[in-house]
């Protein structure tokens, strides 16, 4: 009889085996999860996040806990985020190709394999701005100013080692005769509070960060290979013989090894508010070039800028 009752138990003690895992999983996430971001608040990186903030909300019971890590060009939060636990409640926002140069010209705590992607969310183009007021009013005067007056123009990026690091040093490559002063800063915020308040003369500048200040700004051209959908009538550098691009992709990431179930949960999630149309309009509204790419394209794309910037970065001396 006891032998009859422990196998009538057996299946049962079997079932709760078997899906004890799935359960745990199916509890994730349990408590709020942190979202790193490794610029200024009320950046471009910053002001993407909360957008899908909003959407997070939608498909999962817990929030996010932003922690701002902003300095050194995004090296200092990306940092965070590589020796942050891997258990699947950090999660934080790259930017490429910042993380790129700063692997490969400093040798930082982290490198492209120090992640697990979730997905690409935003492909942000490059921009040459001035003020409205500025006397400059083509890219070829700006040229022909730095030429004649070497290192007398000011340019702001956000850096050091950022994207727009990245463009200076093209145009450096490409212009040796015209040579100009960068002033770097932590994030889109201050870069745009200082071309705004005369600190420099030009910037480089993401669209998303320009469009918020493009009644007071003058886009001379965009890094793009075409003509982008937020500003129409502002021609690409390669109509202008620059032939070069630049942009930004914002990419969400966790550190290595979180849990494969985990994992898959959270790709699941950025794919399905990637999704949404209602956070694609909302996207639009707020000036952020949304490009979805899932986790093996972004981790595809981010191989190949490394070897492009270690080209670049040969060429300049730069690499460590």
């Amino acid at each position: 009889m006891k032998m009859t009752k422990t196998w009538c138990l057996f299946p049962v003690v079997l079932m709760l085996i078997l899906v004890a895992p799935l359960l745990a999983s199916a509890a994730y996430p349990e408590k709020p999860i942190n979202m790193i971001i490794a610029f200024t608040a009320g950046g471009s990186s910053d002001v993407q996040a909360r957008i899908m903030q909003k959407y997070w909300n939608k498909y999962v019971n817990q929030p996010w806990v932003f922690v701002y890590k902003p300095g050194a060009g995004g090296i200092i939060g990306f940092t965070e985020i590589a020796k942050a636990k891997a258990d699947g409640y950090t999660i934080g926002g790259l930017n490429v190709p910042h993380m790129v140069l700063q692997n490969l010209a400093q040798r930082a705590a982290f490198d492209i394999d120090s992640y697990e992607y979730l997905a690409q969310v935003v492909n942000d183009p490059q921009c040459v701005v001035v003020l409205r007021k500025s006397r400059f009013k083509s890219l070829a005067e700006i040229l022909d100013h730095a030429k004649a007056h070497p290192g007398k123009l000011k340019v702001g990026l956000v850096g050091p080692l950022s994207g727009h690091h990245m463009m200076f040093l093209e145009f450096k490559r490409l212009f040796p005769e015209a040579r100009f002063s960068p002033v770097f800063y932590k994030g889109a915020a201050d870069q745009n509070a200082a071309l705004l308040g005369g600190e420099v003369d030009l910037m480089f500048g993401n669209i998303n960060d320009v469009m918020r200040s493009i009644d007071e700004f003058n886009v001379l051209n965009v890094a793009s290979e075409e003509r982008n959908a937020f500003l129409p009538e502002v021609p690409t550098l390669k109509e202008q013989h620059v032939d070069f691009v630049s942009d930004i992709r914002r990419v969400f990431a966790v550190p290595k090894n979180v849990p494969a179930d985990r994992l898959a949960f959270l790709r699941e999630v950025f794919r399905k508010i990637c999704a949404d149309p209602e956070y694609l309009a909302d996207m639009k509204k707020a000036g952020q070039p949304e490009e979805y790419l899932d986790s093996e394209a972004t981790h595809a794309y981010i191989l190949k800028q490394e070897a492009r910037i270690r080209r670049l970065l040969e060429e300049e001396n730069l690499l460590q």
